[in-house]
């Protein structure tokens, strides 16, 4: 990623994308089980859905736990926002409405059987724990920013080489 010297109003999204060998009704299969997500990610430690529903559909929530070094240990709720099976998966962290993030799996299919599968992520515009550290350290806000862009991506990328190596039958758990 390259340094671009955003500031976090600036809503800065990152995505990372992977061709999968395995069609989109298997992919979607694994992008939308949240309980797999933590097995795939050294930040998120857990995830469950909350309510009334038990899986992916507009409208649903559902909590997150994660952990990182420099923030500690956190928990939130997510709101899915859009899901269009075998197509997208997205949900806005903490307020739909003004989210901390904003996260999307997008799938498309491919002539040869096979999936495109993006992952993105926008920070912002709501408060986040990033906010925080921009609050002590506000002449530092761009290089945050793209400290944190530059993990996400990273883990990103790792995350999708699990779900295709799983969604190919080369990997395992």
């Amino acid at each position: 990623m390259e340094w671009t010297g955003a500031r976090y109003a600036d809503t800065p999204t990152v995505e990372v994308r992977r061709v999968i060998a395995a069609p989109p009704e298997r992919v979607w299969e694994l992008v939308t089980d949240i309980g797999l997500m933590p097995r795939l990610s050294e930040e998120l430690q857990a995830a469950e859905w909350a309510g009334e529903t038990g899986g992916p559909e507009t409208g649903a929530r559902f909590v997150g736990r994660s952990r990182h070094p420099a923030f500690g240990e956190w928990e939130t709720t997510s709101y899915v926002v859009e899901c269009a099976p075998c197509r997208v998966f997205s949900w806005a962290v903490s307020d739909p409405e003004l989210p901390s993030a904003v996260w999307r799996f997008t799938l498309d299919a491919r002539d040869d059987g096979s999936t495109d599968l993006t992952e993105w992520v926008q920070l912002g515009p709501g408060r986040s724990g990033l906010s925080h550290a921009i609050d002590r350290m506000p002449e530092k806000e761009q290089k945050i920013v793209h400290v944190r862009l530059k993990e996400f991506e990273r883990n990103m990328g790792a995350t999708l080489d699990a779900l295709k190596a799983l969604a190919e039958g080369t990997g395992t758990l």
